[in-house]
């Protein structure tokens, strides 16, 4: 799970903000399955700051996003800085954001992983995607083979879409993490 946020901040008060987030990714760091976290701001002087971390659940994420440590430190923001955005993602979906404009700004701890290349996040599709379609084809293309085509492809999408989207991606993601990352199959993590 990765949760991004964008907050707003006057450039005046950067060593502040710098000061606000570096602390509240050494917060998040002590939380359980915490797999690391980053920030970037736009360049020339812009006000929006981004900020990622990423948690090896939706549990541990929800126990972070609730706790009354991340409540304490999203209110010593108050007058620094304000939240305009906030997105939440499993899987791989995050893969596919087009490249921003953004200077990186090096924080200690841990790192936040690079995307993998195109034609590893491609393997990764298809490894589910085609035994779920083929599967699809053998059951719900013969339930529904007498029914208009357009109706027939809808239902299927329409069924396969949530699974692929919730269900299998993420678990396919977590067991080839260490493949998309350029590790070692005896590298991964248990």
């Amino acid at each position: 799970m990765t949760v991004s946020f964008t907050r707003r901040a006057d450039p005046a008060h950067a060593t502040e903000m710098t000061a606000w987030i570096r602390s509240g990714l050494t917060m998040a760091e002590s939380f359980p399955g915490f797999l690391g976290g980053g920030w970037v701001r736009p360049r020339h002087g812009s006000d929006e700051w981004h900020m990622l971390c990423r948690f090896d659940s939706p549990a541990t994420l929800a126990a972070w996003d609730d706790s009354t440590e991340r409540a304490w430190w999203l209110g010593s923001a108050q007058g620094l800085a304000q939240t305009t955005r906030t997105e939440k993602r499993t899987g791989i979906e995050g893969w596919f954001d087009p490249p921003g404009s953004t200077e990186a700004v090096d924080v200690p701890g841990p790192a936040v992983a690079a995307p993998p290349p195109r034609w590893k996040q491609a393997t990764t599709i298809w490894l589910v995607f085609f035994p779920l379609n083929l599967l699809a084809t053998v059951t719900l293309g013969a339930l529904l083979a007498d029914v208009f085509v357009v109706v027939r492809v809808a239902v299927v999408t329409l069924t396969l879409t949530p699974l692929m989207t919730y269900l299998l991606l993420p678990w396919i993601t977590r067991r080839l993490e260490w493949w998309l990352q350029g590790r070692h199959w005896r590298d991964r993590r248990g």
